[in-house]
This record gives C-alpha cells, structure tokens and sequence, in this order.
C-alpha cells in the first residue's frame, strides 16, 4: 500500500498491480495501464490530472496518482560530452561523479566540478527519449482521431485541442535547450530584484541533449529548522516566495508552471531560488491585460466583471444560465471575503471555480489550468512554513500598480487611439458593405439563407430509414414467397426439396442480417 497527504487526511491506495486488475475500479486499471505505457502516457495522465472540466471525479482522483516509474540508466557522461561538444572533458572539467544525483523520465542529473572550482549541474537527456516521445505522441494522436471519429464525448470535451497543447507542453520539456532559454529568460526578467537569484547557465556547455548549470547549495524551502538555524525567517521566505510568483504572472506573463517544494531553494542570503524550468506557463499580452482586469474585480468584489474577463479570455463557451454563472461567482467571492484566514484554502476555491467552468461549459486557454495549479502549489508550499499566509492579501499592491497604470496619461491616451482607429475603420467598412447590399438587391441577387442545426445527420437518418423500411417489405414479400414455392411441387429439387425455395431460404437469412447490421449500426 501507498499513502498520500490529501489536506489533512491520509489517503491510501494499492500499489498491487494484481490487486488492482482483479479487485480494481475501471478508474484504477486506467492508472494502472498509463504507467505500465511508460513515461509520455504516465505525463499525459500527468497533465489531465488537473482537468475536471474534461474528466470526472474518480478519473482524476486517480490520475493524481500517478507516479513516474523511473530507473536510473547507466550513461557515459564523458563520453557523451566529447562527442556533443567536441571537447576532451579533462581540458575542462575537474570531476565528473558516474552515479546521478537524481534521475528522471526524460534526463538523468550529476553533479560536477569544473577546472576552476565551480560546482554545476549537468543534466543529461536519456537516449532515445526524444525518439520514443515522438512516437508515442503519434499513437496518442490516432487514439484521439479515432474516439473524435467514432464518438460524440471526444468533439465535446474537445480532446484535439486538449492532445495538441499536452504535446507542445511535452515536446517543450523535453528540449534542453527549450529549458536554457527559461532561464535565460527568468534571468532577464528578474536581473535587478534583490529578493531572488536565477542560477547561471553555461552556453558552451549546453545543447538540445545537454544542459550545464550552476549547483544551488541551498536549503529545501519547507526546512523550517535548517532555516532557523542559518537565521532566516520562514514566515519571510513564504511572502517572497508568493510575491515572486505573482510578479511572474502580472509582471511578465512568464511564470514556473511547477512550483512545488522541491522545486523552490533558499540561499544562505535569505533569496528564494526557483530551478527546474522545463515546465513555464506564458500569457499572451491581450491575455495578461484581461487577468489584470479580472484579478482587480475579484479584489473589487464585481461578479458581473469577473463573468464579462472570464467570456473573453475563453477559448470558447455555451453558457446554459448567465443569471446561474453570474450567482456561483457571487457565492464565490462571498465565501472568500467572508471566511476568517485560517478558513480559506485556495484549493477549495480553485476546485469550486473549476466547477463553474464546467458548469457553464467555458473552455480556457492552456495557461490558465497552469495558472491554477501554479497557485495551488505555491500556496500550499507557503502554508506549510506559514499556516497565516493570506494569497488575496498578497494581491492588493498588484491591483493598486495595475489601477495606476491604467488611468495613467499614456495608457488613457493610448486606450483612446485604439478605440479611435477601430471606430475608423469600421465606419470606413460600412459604405463599402452597404453599396454590396443595395447593389444585390437591385439586381435581385440578395438572398437569404437559414441554417437549421443537425439538419445533415436528420437527413441521413430519415434516408437510412426509408431503406431499411424498404428492405424488410422485400424481406417479408420474400418469406411469403418462399413459403409457397416450399409447399409446392412444381420447379426443380434439391432430393425432396424445391431449389428455389432453398434459395428464397438462403436470400432472407441474408437480407435479415443486412437488416439488422443497418438498424444496430449507430
């Protein structure tokens, strides 16, 4: 048996993989054939863990237990370096220990000492990983193909969409190099805040199948008793840790799309150090500008606001009830500005908005279900050091910068030029439309069209109908023929059977079966 901390439960599942064939949910033998397909489909499951609005409950309460199962390879690192970098690794490095310090799915990570003393990291992709990668997103594509096809539930839940962000989001983790620009990246967007330390990357050393770092001597950041002990304040450490991830998501739409505990560091200095930039979450910049707006209604308490940012950063909606969408946002904002701090868990509130998405059929960007899982982590990390951590709280600056900006001169003067050329050049747009119109209907030519939704598939089904009702008239006139030509005496015979009869016979059982492959078909 396996367990697991679920809030403040203990939660315990089997990890007999005869005992969950034989004694299993159909939801557990899922899990189980997900991990037994190895390491893309474990991600895949991985990925629609956080999914509630495409899977159900049980599905996802077992995808969340997913674990990759990963055993440590034995790799050459020499001599993968010499022939990656065309370097002779005496010239350049000092140490090179031949067991990892961890391993992975996609890479395997050691720790080395180059020839001026610098600790580093080298993290180093499997061989064939990529090719096997490749491959099973293929196998994964056609699977989708196929349920789209064939079934109703794959163009409902929308999985070609679903397949094709989880492919770019694992073709990107599996790129080393894909991995060196996000920190290069962090490392521009953060280079002058004294709050946090982007670890060094070594060019010379890194490609698509290597990556060579700096080593982080830091401290694990729910270590509480190391922290006490180097004098620096665990309470401190959650704020900057929940500031620097805000500031990802509003300041530069680039933030760490894994940022559980073992992913975070402490230097001795008191800085908070994230590592592990396989996996970021980016926000487009119209995007970021509607999160903004959305983060400042909910601080303002508009439910009517947070409703109208959520239609317009969806990918795309059918919303049964607007007044009922409206209400479960008003329930939500109620419940968080009513309850007292130690009672507001911010998974609770992400699970009850993953809910009203759901309901309301609002199918989000990519990002957004990072963003959601992005802040779930970081916050539980921050509880685990400080249980008064306050995340709204944590937001109000942001919404005060975010308020600035906007009735600032250049924004409002810039807001108004755009709005201008739009009216512009939808006013240019509409002689040009009306003399089309006018024109058509000089000569005639204006028609209109309506469209009567599923009128297609009626079509085919009353077709269907009408030839199935055709062919069992031919099937009953046929029984009845066979059955006077059997009883008669006249025509040929089979010993003391009529020829033709065994025929009429043989053509029925055969339009019988036609008949109810057509009717059982759909």
């Amino acid at each position: 048996m396996l367990a697991r901390m679920n809030g403040n439960k203990q939660e315990e599942f089997s990890s007999d993989p005869d005992e969950i064939i034989s004694k299993g949910t159909v939801y557990e033998r899922i899990r189980l054939a997900l991990e037994e397909l190895g390491p893309t489909f474990v991600k895949l499951g991985q990925t629609f863990s956080n999914r509630e609005d495409l899977l159900p409950p049980e599905l996802i309460q077992e995808l969340q237990k997913l674990q990759d199962k990963v055993d440590t390879i034995e790799m050459n690192v020499e001599e993968i370096l010499e022939n990656e970098f065309n370097i002779q690794v005496k010239d350049h490095f000092y140490e090179i220990p031949k067991e990892p310090i961890a391993t992975a799915s996609i890479a395997q990570v050691y720790k080395a000492v180059l020839l001026n003393g610098n600790h580093v990291i080298l993290k180093i992709k499997k061989p064939d990983v990529q090719t096997v990668i490749e491959d099973d997103l293929l196998l994964i594509k056609d699977l989708e193909r196929l349920v789209s096809t064939y079934s109703e539930i794959g163009n409902k839940l929308n999985l070609k969409q679903a397949i094709s962000t989880f492919e770019k989001s694992l073709l990107e983790e599996v790129s080393l190099i894909n991995e060196k620009n996000n920190i290069q990246q962090f490392a521009l967007n953060f280079k002058n805040n004294k709050e946090t330390y982007i670890p060094k990357v070594y060019d010379e050393f890194s490609n698509n199948n290597v990556l060579c770092m700096e080593f982080i001597d830091g401290i694990k950041v729910t270590d509480t008793s190391v922290l006490l002990a180097n004098g620096i304040d665990p309470v401190k450490v959650s704020e900057v840790g929940l500031r620097l991830f805000v500031s990802q998501i509003l300041d530069y739409g680039f933030f760490h799309a894994d940022p559980h505990a073992g992913n975070i560091l402490v230097k001795r200095d008191g800085k908070v150090v994230f590592i592990d930039f396989g996996a970021v979450g980016k926000i487009q910049p119209n995007d970021k500008e509607i999160l903004e707006n959305l983060i400042v209604s909910f601080v303002a308490k508009n439910s009517h606001k947070i409703v109208r940012y959520l239609k317009k950063m969806a990918v795309s909606y059918e919303i049964p009830d607007e007044r009922r969408f409206e209400n479960d946002v008003e329930d939500i904002l109620n419940f968080v500005h009513s309850s007292s701090l130690q009672e507001i868990n911010v998974q609770v509130i992400i699970n009850k908005m993953k809910d009203i998405l759901k309901d309301n059929r609002l199918y989000m960007p990519d990002y957004f279900y990072l963003l959601f899982k992005g802040i779930s982590l970081i916050e539980g990390v921050g509880r685990n050091i400080n249980p008064d951590l306050d995340i709204v709280k944590s937001l109000h600056p942001y919404t005060k910068k975010i308020f600035t900006k906007k009735i600032s001169p250049k924004n409002l003067l810039k807001t108004g030029m755009d709005r201008m050329m739009n009216f512009t050049d939808n006013v240019d747009e509409i002689p040009k439309e009306l003399r089309s119109v006018l024109q058509k209907l000089d000569e005639n030519k204006f028609t209109v069209s309506s469209e009567i939704k599923n009128i297609e598939k009626t079509n085919q089904l009353i077709k269907s109908s009408i030839v199935n009702l055709i062919l069992a008239m031919i099937l009953g006139a046929n029984i009845i023929a066979t059955a006077i030509v059997f009883v008669s005496e006249s025509g040929p015979r089979i010993g003391e059977m009529s020829l033709v009869a065994v025929l009429g016979f043989v053509f029925s059982v055969l339009l019988t079966i036609i008949l109810l492959l057509r009717i059982t078909r759909k």
